[in-house]
């Protein structure tokens, strides 16, 4: 094999020339990962060892303390008052992370057990798996859950597979990632760092880092994650298997005030999006769960959520590795997942890979360019129905999105399918929205002006369950967003999984349930008829919907109520104001 490959150097090299085709050439040659470091260690005559020998991490950790704080993923309940009350107060502040706790708990903690048991009996062959880089981009991060990061990479991955975790300072401005940060790092081996010299954000800072890197396969991670036992190899693997794959941990929930590690070793979740092109989890459909034969099988998903994944390293390089007209962050990882997808790869899960990752109380910095981000992807990979998009997102339509030319470029160079294609083999289970002219949008009362349709779960994850109310419209879509369709349904169809309106003729007010799922008969009471004549007639009470200002809870709302004249019983959809 390492002759073979000298053999081809020339070839390869006088292929280079043609800039247009590096990706192509890139990918295509080493379509099984480029496995020449593997390669040079079989050919070295290296003594044989056993595997356990090769899983040795970089370093290992230091002898467990079971009564430190947090150890084993253990929660950190601290009773605090006066100056250290305050010091907590503060640290929660500027990171939306509870730093005073994690600056508490070990650099070094293990955590417990939480993958599939069969996850335990599989063997790798781990000269032949190819090598990684590890890039983690921060801005401003906090000391402790930076390090903990770094060390639970070092700690937890074998030191034959990985070849330097990469740290990208974007930019930062606080005291301890300057000098201190370098001053520690170069105590530690494979740990390199690079500075951005301006704020890139999260997508260009990632490419500066993969832009250094040495190994086959670029392992992106955050700065506030910790590694499962065993979380690396799976993706490698995967990778050796099929190059076209990028595959992503299960994150495992690291609550940002205890610091408890809340890992799941059931079933995890898939990754979808909302008609906002809002990231979304579901639970495995019972299709995907047919194609699998075992219940350590990967798991194909419509989307990632972006922050931790790896991908081969030429193959990153023929799908044009990020959008590089995206800022910050927030979007570029919906963008990434329709590529993939739509352009031959495929995006998996690994149940046998888990990395625990610390999700902020809120996001500590700004993400104003995330609309600009999400219009970027709707415009480049949606088709026709980027238009469901701005329907419910009309300020969109407004919003700068930059020169997006050379991206429909590399569309058209890939041979990349189509957005229905994607939405019919990937994510069939989305409600795709009808949006017939005139039957969408706010939904307008004409006897009480200026009133639409409402509908604004407190719990952004729970559709179901509220009441709809009447308040003035605002014209920016979102919760004032609604669908009439073919079959009779009131769509609430913002969010996914879609919600229809139900009648209730006790209370006589409306509420949200969930549509019915393709192919299954529309519940009885949530079947209503728009006459000609604007009224909203509900089939099971035989009533109309009628807005009223007096209710129980005193907010105006629509209610169910026998079938009058009134302009109070008629409605109308108006797209935008």
């Amino acid at each position: 094999m390492a002759v073979c490959g000298r053999r081809n150097r020339p070839k390869l090299l006088f292929l280079l020339f043609g800039v247009t085709l590096v990706g192509y050439l890139l990918f295509f040659r080493n379509s099984s990962v480029d496995l020449s470091d593997t390669h040079r260690r079989e050919a070295s005559g290296e003594p044989e060892v056993t595997n356990e020998q090769l899983k040795k991490p970089v370093y290992e950790k230091p002898p467990l303390d079971l009564n430190a704080l947090g150890e084993m993923g253990r929660a950190v309940k601290l009773n605090l008052d006066g100056e250290e009350k305050m010091k907590e107060e503060e640290s929660l502040k500027k990171h939306q992370i509870n730093t005073y706790v994690s600056d508490k708990v070990s650099l070094h903690r293990r955590l417990p057990e939480r993958w599939n048991l069969l996850c335990k009996e599989l063997k790798y062959d781990y000269r032949s798996l190819p090598t990684t880089s590890v890039v983690i981009a921060f801005y401003n991060e906090a000391w402790s859950t930076l390090l903990r990061t770094v060390h639970s990479v070092l700690e937890t991955s074998p030191d034959i597979l990985l070849k330097e975790v990469v740290l990208v300072d974007d930019y930062s401005d606080r005291a301890h990632l300057k000098e201190p940060l370098e001053k520690y790092i170069s105590g530690l081996r494979k740990v390199r760092l690079i500075r951005a010299t301006k704020r890139e954000g999260l997508v260009r800072a990632r490419l500066l880092g993969a832009s250094i890197t040495t190994g086959d396969v670029l392992t992106f991670l955050d700065c506030h994650c910790e590694c499962h036992e065993g979380w690396l190899e799976p993706l490698l693997h995967r990778i050796k298997e099929e190059p076209s794959a990028v595959v992503c941990p299960v994150i495992d929930v690291i609550d940002w005030n205890t610091f408890q590690y809340l890992g799941n070793s059931g079933e995890p979740q898939i990754g979808g999006f909302d008609w906002r092109l809002v990231f979304t989890w579901h639970t495995v459909p019972d299709y995907e769960q047919k194609r699998r034969r075992s219940p350590i099988d990967v798991i194909r998903s419509p989307t990632m959520a972006g922050g931790l994944f790896s991908v081969s390293k030429n193959y990153f390089h023929y799908l044009g590795t990020y959008d590089t007209g995206m800022e910050v962050w927030g979007g570029e990882n919906l963008e990434f997942s329709f590529r993939i997808w739509q352009c031959g790869g495929s995006l998996e899960i690994h149940p046998c890979s888990h990395v625990g990752h610390v999700f902020p109380k809120k996001a500590p910095y700004s993400r104003s360019k995330a609309l600009a981000n999400s219009v970027r992807a709707a415009e480049v990979w949606m088709d026709e129905y980027k238009e469901v998009y701005y329907h419910r997102n009309p300020h969109a339509r407004l919003e700068a999105f930059g020169d997006v030319t050379e991206r429909k470029k590399l569309r058209e160079k890939l041979g990349c399918k189509n957005f229905r294609w994607y939405l019919d083999n990937v994510y069939p289970d989305i409600n795709v929205p009808e949006d017939r002219p005139g039957m969408f949008g706010m939904l307008k009362n004409r006897g009480k002006t200026n009133h639409c349709f409402d509908y604004n779960p407190a719990d952004e994850h729970m559709v179901e369950g509220q009441r709809v109310i009447l308040y003035p419209c605002h014209g920016m879509g979102q919760n004032q967003f609604f669908e009439y369709s073919m079959d009779g349904e009131i769509r609430y169809n913002t969010r996914e999984p879609a919600g229809c309106i139900v009648g209730d003729n006790i209370s006589t007010y409306l509420t949200v349930n969930l549509c019915r799922k393709r192919g299954k008969p529309i519940p009885a009471d949530q079947k209503f008829v728009f006459r000609e004549d604007g009224s909203l007639y509900h089939v099971m009470s035989q009533k109309c919907v009628q807005a009223v200002d007096k209710t129980d809870n005193g907010t105006p709302a629509p209610s169910l109520q026998p079938c009058s004249d009134s302009l109070h019983q008629k409605w109308f959809f108006e797209e935008r104001m």
